[in-house]
């Protein structure tokens, strides 16, 4: 009786929207086709941010790029992780260790998106570094430092979630797509507590005391210059007017990236902290709010794609090369009654 209940239960296909709903098939079809379309999107995003630092030498001078071009590379690897809940819907993972399979994939989604956290949090001390100490930024933020600071941010968050291996409880709900994470995983309260302790609630304070303190400094110094302006005259801090709008531009960008990130994930971390509690459990809620989370690895590029205008104009000289690329294969033909190839690969 119990192995024909065990044969049922593997024939169904399980789909977190379709717990308690009659239409299992269609709930899994349009669950399968919402992480196919985020996957994606993250994927070809994140790809066309890389291509763009390569093809844009000006988004190199700022130090926060290597904590962006980090935060990129990460979510281009949860965009490719997240083809094993893909591959688990179209049953292609069915020969495969359900629980190891579960932990393995929960774990690398957790440390990718600790390391994107980690570096918005380093962004803000970096841009508040940049904005309270310019004389001495140089020296404090070296490349052998920023090399140190990427390292670390690796492997704290290799070592956070590591506990999820040895008992201590389930990470999060990325891997809830697959039966045994849903049904046998569950978070417990201490390692809950535990990941809110040394990774949530750090970086979040990081980041709102330095963009709160950095907003009022830009805002101080504007103040400051348009009295010297109203009292010398307009040449007077003209300069320290435009790198005070250029400081306080750039901040801009790397707030809105870093709030979209936070309410994103808000939902999620409310909803991790109600379960472990045991306070409210739903599946539809778990999934929706989980991959709410995992879409901001494509928002991030989306942002700063429309925030920076050197990014912009990477994007437009990748453009131009690929266009140029396809015009130099069409036969010669084509090209007759022009003046002859145009280098259209730069800007």
């Amino acid at each position: 009786m119990n192995s024909t209940v065990d044969m049922n239960q593997s024939s169904t296909p399980f789909c977190l929207l379709g717990v308690g709903y009659p239409h299992v098939f269609d709930t899994c079809i349009l669950e399968m086709a919402i992480i196919l379309f985020l996957t994606i999107l993250i994927i070809s995003g994140n790809l066309v941010v890389i291509f763009v630092f390569h093809c844009a030498p000006l988004l190199n001078h700022h130090t926060t790029s290597s904590f962006i071009k980090t935060m990129t590379y990460a979510d281009l690897l949860v965009g490719v992780s997240c083809l094993i809940p893909c591959l688990s819907l179209l049953h292609y993972l069915e020969g495969l260790d359900e629980e190891l399979t579960c932990k393995v994939f929960g774990y690398m989604v957790s440390v990718l998106k600790s390391v994107s956290m980690a570096s918005l949090a380093c962004v803000s001390v970096d841009r508040y570094i940049a904005i309270t100490r310019p004389l001495s930024y140089a020296t404090l933020v070296t490349p052998c430092r920023l090399r140190v600071c990427i390292t670390l941010i690796w492997l704290y968050s290799s070592l956070i979630f590591l506990p999820s291996f040895f008992g201590m409880g389930k990470p999060g709900y990325h891997g809830d797509i697959i039966r045994w994470c849903a049904e046998s995983w569950r978070t417990k309260p201490p390692f809950t507590s535990f990941i809110v302790a040394l990774l949530y609630a750090p970086a979040t304070s990081t980041v709102c005391f330095t963009y709160c303190n950095i907003f009022r400094i830009c805002q101080q110094h504007t103040r400051e210059i348009s009295e010297r302006r109203a009292r010398f005259g307009p040449q007077e801090g003209a300069t320290g007017e435009g790198q005070a709008c250029t400081d306080k531009r750039y901040a801009m960008v790397l707030f809105r990236i870093t709030s979209v990130f936070y309410i994103l994930w808000l939902p999620y971390i409310i909803y991790f902290l109600l379960e472990s509690a045991d306070i409210y459990q739903n599946p539809v809620v778990s999934f929706l709010t989980t991959w709410l989370a995992i879409s901001n690895s494509f928002c991030n590029c989306l942002i700063y794609s429309l925030s920076n205008s050197a990014f912009r104009k990477g994007l437009k000289r990748l453009c131009s090369f690929c266009l140029h690329r396809v015009e130099s294969k069409k036969p010669p033909g084509i090209h007759e009654g022009t003046a002859g190839p145009r280098a259209t690969c730069h800007v």
